[in-house]
């Protein structure tokens, strides 16, 4: 195998394959990036089993081959390269050589035939959907994926559509982001539950300011593929039946509250400098004053803090416990200016919508005292 490119181009090829790997892997060929040359020019693979990356890479290819590298060492050579110009070979004993200008480096490589294949979707359906707004909506979701590996169905999002509106959710058994889209018309029906690593890798890939740039999403019974051209990520589908979690958003909340998202936001993050890494035992604490106050407040063995801030409030008066890093999770992923915040007494969940509309639902369970 032997082919020439410039540096940088190989150095990106080389962090989006890296995103898939996993660097301290018991099985080694799967510390490796494969690199292929064929007549469908350079590719580039990284495969943990579950995530699966391919980038391809532009290139003059003088002979065909493939050949697995270390991911890091590899990576860590390339980026060192004195020149741009730069030019990859293996020889039949897989001993890879890389060429840039003065620089000769030689490294052991391992065959192509040991690294696992990525599984081919036939037969797929196929969605395309805007980047821009598929990376939106995990970014607004994916912190709430559950890491307890007991719920499988919770370790990922479930992302569906009743062909008007695309929803993402994630729920971790104290919380739930929900986001949804507007469809457009005839947008097929669908429904999966992906990783949250495959989908936090995704984001990262996606095109989050040009709306018309599009992935193209294949489905089988097992996988999912995300094509954005030069780039596709292949992942396991997590086997449902996800949480039903139109039956845990109450419908008639104790107490309604509207309240600017900037204000409560900073008074609860300087609330959680007192708090620090003791969430659990040491919540945010929401009360109420007077009819148009909330005092927001935390009292640890560092010290005290307290905040009070402007509201208007429909029922009961609130007097409730939050972990703060769930409240500014939420919050810090709303655009609105002003939010509404229902209450369902002390024990009940609160639930953060728009005060016109029903884009985003973030439901955050109490800390009970």
């Amino acid at each position: 195998m032997k082919f020439n490119c410039n540096k940088s181009d190989l150095i990106d090829a080389i962090s989006i394959v890296q995103k898939a790997i996993k660097t301290n892997s018991t099985v080694q060929i799967l510390d490796g990036i494969l690199i292929q040359a064929d007549d469908n020019g350079v590719k580039l693979t990284g495969y943990d089993l579950e995530t699966g990356i391919e980038a391809d890479l532009v290139s003059d290819i003088v002979e065909k081959g493939s050949v697995v590298v270390n991911s890091k060492f590899f990576g860590e050579i390339v980026k060192r390269l004195p020149e741009e110009m730069t030019t990859i070979s293996a020889d039949d004993r897989n001993q890879v050589t890389i060429l840039s200008g003065a620089a000769n480096s030689v490294i052991k490589g391992s065959s192509a035939e040991s690294y696992p294949k990525i599984p081919i979707i036939d037969n797929a359906e196929k969605i395309t959907v805007s980047q821009k707004l598929l990376k939106n909506m995990i970014n607004h979701t994916i912190f709430a994926v559950s890491k307890d590996d007991t719920r499988q169905s919770l370790t990922g999002c479930c992302l569906e559509s009743d062909g008007k509106t695309i929803s993402m959710v994630a729920i971790d058994g104290f919380r739930m982001a929900l986001r949804r889209e507007d469809a457009g018309s005839d947008f097929p029906v669908m429904n999966f539950i992906i990783p949250g690593k495959a989908l936090s890798e995704a984001s990262k890939i996606f095109d989050g300011e040009n709306e018309d740039n599009e992935v193209i999403i294949y489905s089988s019974s097992n996988h999912l593929l995300f094509d954005v051209g030069h780039v596709r990520i292949v992942s396991r589908l997590i086997q449902g039946p996800f949480v039903n979690y139109n039956s845990i958003i109450q419908k008639n909340p104790k107490s309604v509250m509207k309240v600017n998202r900037k204000d409560i936001l900073d008074a609860v993050d300087r609330a959680a400098l007192i708090i620090m890494n003791d969430e659990r035992r040491c919540p945010v604490q929401l009360t109420m004053s007077d009819e148009t106050t909330l005092m927001v407040s935390a009292n640890t063995e560092t010290g005290t803090h307290k905040e009070n801030i402007d509201i208007t409030i429909e029922g009961e008066q609130i007097d409730i416990d939050f972990n703060s890093r769930y409240l500014i999770d939420a919050l810090k992923n709303i655009e609105d200016d002003v939010v509404r915040i229902e209450f369902n007494g002390s024990q009940g969940p609160c639930i953060i919508v728009p005060v016109e509309g029903n884009e985003y639902v973030y439901l955050i369970l109490p800390i009970r005292r």
